[in-house]
């Protein structure tokens, strides 16, 4: 059974940091394509980041670039998201999510539709 669990949310100071983490079980993060979404009441949910991880490489929504950074440990099969400079903007419940890759992955990675897995979320509040 494949199960997704995201730790690492919290509250902070508007340019303060935190790290979110993605555990994978019964899934290989390390060979499959791996995103972050986020999400607040109302609205739909946004990609933040993802990684294709055959290829090595990330994708991020303008909103955070330069500012969130994407990466994994396959050793522990753990998927990350380090935010720093975090803005009231980026409050959020943040989702991990997973998929098989495929071809065009790339053009399409901040459509949540294209996961199949989820993790239960991670709410992050950032305070002005």
């Amino acid at each position: 059974q494949v199960q997704l669990v995201e730790s690492g949310g919290g509250s902070v100071q508007s340019g303060g940091s935190l790290r979110l983490s993605c555990a994978a079980s019964g899934y290989a993060s390390g060979r499959n394509c791996m995103g972050w979404f986020r999400q607040v009441p109302g609205k739909e949910r946004e990609g933040v980041a993802a990684l294709y991880t055959g290829l090595g490489r990330s994708y991020y929504a303008d909103s955070v670039k330069g500012r969130f950074t994407i990466s994994q440990d396959n050793a522990k099969n753990t998927v990350y998201l380090q935010m720093n400079s975090l803005k009231p903007e980026d409050t959020a419940m943040y989702y991990c999510a997973a998929t098989s890759c495929f071809f065009y992955y790339g053009s399409v990675w901040y459509d949540s539709n294209k996961y199949n897995y989820w993790g239960q979320g991670t709410q992050v509040t950032v305070s002005s």
